[in-house]
């Protein structure tokens, strides 16, 4: 049975619309990431947009020792990661819960409130590393000698 030049012709557009939509998928996420960067630097006093790669933003900020952005990882959609002091100043919290709220799009009090659960947690006994979920986020807290460090993601799904 030979197939028309029709069924040929319409299997190529299909083919090539797939291949045309995925490419242009991928620059639109980049773009979303630089503006919910841009956004950040705008509403947030003293951060500042480092360097930006691949899938990455590195932002400055006074109240943070090292602080950045991520896109679409293989299992979230945003991810906000800082690190500062092992014993965390208000202002670092303030940061994380205006980033968040931000990022994430939800109420600053919630984003605030499930940081600062998650630093706190941690201690003599749960460890040094704390995983829990608040208000649709994920939130990993970590710890060594002289640092803090809060891992903030939301799943793809979410």
């Amino acid at each position: 049975m030979a197939l028309g030049p029709q069924f040929r012709r319409s299997t190529l557009l299909a083919a090539t619309l797939a291949l045309v939509a995925t490419v242009d998928a991928s620059p639109a996420h980049a773009d979303r990431c630089d503006d919910i960067a841009k956004e950040l630097k705008n509403q947030i006093d003293g951060l500042k947009i480092s360097i930006s790669t691949g899938n990455m933003i590195y932002l400055t900020h006074p109240a943070a020792k090292e602080l950045s952005l991520g896109c679409r990882g293989r299992n979230y959609s945003n991810e906000l990661y800082a690190k500062t002091d092992r014993k965390p100043k208000p202002q670092f919290f303030e940061l994380v819960a205006s980033a968040g709220a931000i990022i994430f799009t939800i109420p600053k009090p919630d984003v605030a409130t499930g940081s600062s659960r998650c630093i706190k947690r941690m201690g003599i006994l749960r460890g040094d590393k704390v995983s829990m979920r608040f208000r649709r986020l994920n939130m990993e807290c970590t710890r060594s000698k002289t640092e803090a460090s809060i891992v903030v993601t939301r799943g793809k799904d979410e």
